[in-house]
Formats: structure tokens, C-alpha cells, sequence
């Protein structure tokens, strides 16, 4: 995977058309980002980001309408603004994780019901198991204008790949713009299957959950084979460029 910066809009620019595609887009809200490389000689107070400009739906983004942010707010490069809350959540996170160059941020219906349900995600199916004691659970502070809020978020996210944010979404971060989207396309998906699995109880009776030890297991079995997150990512281009590649300009 490279990771230069054209690279890098590339990939977070079809990260929004396929999110789009997939229906996880909620009007001009919500928000992805990637770190960009670090300079030589800079510290992690100079890193920057790639943010989308606030007012353009997820299916118009190109790679080159891509913001440039730092840590402290400043739009580097790019003449729009961004969302507030994106801003504060997205550098919480890259602030806080070495590891998170990616961040994605939903408001999908699966997502918002699991958040908003007391036991969070549960173990229902072989999909739920990827996330086994991997969400972290961060409680509704109401829309993330606050800085000071950025604190809270890193301690509830820790070192889990992704998070419930109680009454309002799905997070997920990765690596590369490929694990992060590929963790959000199954977070959500468990949503979906737990969502659905609630309506069908009142008439087929409770669900059961995996047990632990399954679950644990299942987990270890799939973080085995992480790198085939690379290979669906370049399958979701393929598809991507068949339907529109304008993203790519």
C-alpha cells in the first residue's frame, strides 16, 4: 500500500463514493479522514490530515477536494471549511493513536440502534466476532463542538479498532484507508444482524449469544488473516471504477 499524499486522497475520496454506495451517507454529515506522512524532522504536534470539505454530499468528493487540517484547526490546504464536530472527534483520535493514519465516522440506522442500546454490540453471529473486547464504548456528550471532549473519546476508544458512540454512531480506524473501511463494512454489518435479530425475538423466540471462549477464538482466527482487508479494498476499487471513477481526479 503506498502512502503518498495522491495515494492517500485516492483512497479516502472512494472511502466516501463507496461509503455512498453502500448507503452510509447521512446528507453533508459525518466524516472520514487520513493522516498524511509526517515530515522529516516534525513532531507529532505538526501532523496533518485529509478531511472532506463541509457541503458536499459523499458521492460528489473527488481526491483533489480533499482539506489538508493540523491539530489545532487550521485549514493548510483547501479553501472550504469542515464540519466542527468531524474536526474534534477525527483529531482526538489521530492525536491520540500512532497507528490510526485512518478514521472513519458513520450515523448508519444498524449503527445508531446498537449504539443506543444498553449491552452495545453483541455476539450474535460470526461477523460480531471480529470485534470481540475491540469497541470501545464512549457515552453522548451532545454534538462534539467541545475540545475538551477530545480527551474523553481517546480514553473511551483505548487501543480497540473501533467505537460505539452511545446515542449517535459507528468509528472504526485502521492502518490504511482499507482496514478502516473494511472494519466499518463488518461493524455495521453485526449491526445489521443484531438489529435484525431483535425484530425477528417477538416471534422466534430469544437470540442466543456465542459463548466467550467461541468468541475469543473466532476473534484470533480472523485477526489471522487481516491482510486479505488489502485485497477486498483493490476489489471495492475495481467496482468503483466500473461505476464511476471520477473520484480519482
Amino acid at each position: 500500500m503506498t502512502n503518498d499524499e495522491p495515494s492517500l486522497r485516492r483512497d479516502l475520496a472512494a472511502a466516501y463514493r463507496l461509503a455512498a454506495l453502500f448507503g452510509w451517507d447521512d446528507t453533508l454529515y459525518t466524516h472520514f479522514s487520513v493522516r498524511l506522512p509526517r515530515a522529516a524532522n516534525a513532531s507529532p504536534e505538526d501532523d496533518r490530515f485529509l478531511i472532506n470539505p463541509f457541503g458536499m454530499m459523499f458521492d460528489e468528493v473527488r481526491a483533489s477536494d480533499l482539506l489538508v487540517v493540523d491539530l489545532q484547526g487550521r485549514v493548510v490546504s483547501g479553501s472550504a471549511d469542515y464540519n466542527v464536530a468531524g474536526f474534534t472527534i477525527h483529531s482526538a483520535v489521530h492525536m491520540a493513536r500512532e497507528d490510526a493514519h485512518c478514521v472513519l465516522h458513520t450515523h448508519t440506522l444498524p449503527g445508531m440502534a446498537v449504539a443506543a442500546c444498553e449491552q452495545g454490540l453483541l455476539q450474535l453471529n460470526q461477523i460480531s466476532t471480529e470485534f470481540y473486547q475491540r469497541v470501545g464504548v464512549h457515552a453522548y456528550e451532545g454534538v462534539a463542538f467541545d475540545l475538551d471532549e477530545r480527551t474523553r473519546i481517546q480514553q473511551s476508544l483505548g487501543n480497540n479498532i473501533a467505537l460505539l458512540l452511545r446515542h449517535h454512531g459507528l468509528l472504526s480506524v485502521g492502518a490504511t484507508v482499507a482496514d478502516a473501511f473494511a472494519i466499518m463494512f463488518y461493524l455495521n454489518r453485526a449491526c445489521e444482524i443484531q438489529m435484525a435479530a431483535a425484530q425477528m425475538a417477538s416471534v422466534a423466540g430469544p437470540v442466543t449469544e456465542i459463548p466467550a471462549h467461541l468468541s475469543q477464538h473466532a476473534c484470533e482466527q480472523l485477526q489471522s488473516v487481516e491482510h486479505e482487508r488489502q485485497i477486498l479494498w483493490q476489489a471495492w476499487l475495481r467496482r468503483l471504477d466500473r461505476i464511476d471513477p471520477s473520484y480519482r481526479d
